[in-house]
């Protein structure tokens, strides 16, 4: 009897397993349609909303200082938009550190408008459903304007060989109460947690593909995600402590996916389920 339990246990698990493979690869293959009609019309992609937006806030005064982020330098000169997002991560002399997009545009916000730090990176990213707040639709608007290109940040300094080497150890370190890494879902190609596929970012041919799409618009929460938000999330799964937006572990894991994804196309904002 035992015997016959353990094989009709065995049988509906293989059956299980099966129905819930062919739902992962049919959500994925709906996903994908709807990527491919964005693709046919990319002004239906709702990431633009929040892209205009930044423009929008790109240029209007705020914080105590009332001004805009015009003269932002973003790594090719004061205000310049165009490009820099493939240039990013770089090491930034005025303020001697390796800056991604975002670890930027915080620090332009708290030396020309006065914002503080610590408001800042106090509560950064919008809750499930709610639009992207004002610092991501900026990078969004930002990010938007190197669409089309390939990343081409060179990442040859010094300081920036270091900040990569940081990340590419980050990435590999296991850690944390579940003794998880980026590796754990990333280090190999097929993988799936829950309905969501697993791109191999260890991988330049798998990082090309997928690096370059943030931030990304996310069907399933309905909002622009940015990659320091992505990361936060990731964190969050792992179980580990939360990341802060800017930290030197955010910048390093930017800057190592960035390398890997070197030569990739960038298409922001993208699409996620």
């Amino acid at each position: 009897m035992n015997k016959r339990l353990i094989v009709l246990a065995t049988c509906c698990a293989m059956v299980a397993s099966a129905q819930l493979a062919r739902a992962q690869d049919e959500t994925e293959k709906a996903v994908e349609k709807y990527r491919q009609m964005l693709k046919a019309d990319p002004w239906t992609n709702p990431g633009l909303l929040d892209a205009d937006r930044g423009e929008a806030l790109w240029t209007t005064p705020a914080g105590p200082n009332k001004v805009s982020l015009a003269k932002c330098d973003l790594g090719k000169g004061p205000g310049v938009v165009d490009g820099v997002f493939a240039e990013l991560p770089r090491y930034f002399a005025d303020a001697d550190r390796v800056m991604d997009l975002e670890t930027r545009l915080m620090w332009c916000m708290e030396k020309l408008q006065g914002a503080k730090h610590a408001d800042l990176v106090k509560n950064p990213y919008p809750s499930g459903g709610q639009p992207v707040k004002d610092l991501g639709a900026i990078a969004t608007y930002v990010a938007s304007k190197s669409s089309g290109m390939k990343y081409q940040a060179k990442l040859d300094k010094p300081k920036e060989k270091e900040v990569v080497e940081l990340g590419h150890a980050i990435f590999f370190r296991r850690q944390g109460t579940h003794d998880f890494s980026c590796a754990t879902c990333h280090a190999d190609s097929g993988k799936r947690i829950r309905l969501q596929g697993l791109p191999f970012l260890a991988s330049p041919e798998e990082a090309k593909q997928v690096v370059g799409q943030w931030p990304a618009y996310r069907v399933s929460t309905t909002q622009v995600m940015t990659m320091q938000h992505r990361l936060l999330d990731c964190y969050w799964q792992m179980r580990m402590p939360r990341l802060e937006m800017g930290s030197d572990a955010s910048v390093a894991l930017i800057a190592y996916l960035t390398k890997n994804a070197e030569g990739g196309e960038i298409s922001t904002p993208g699409l996620k389920r």
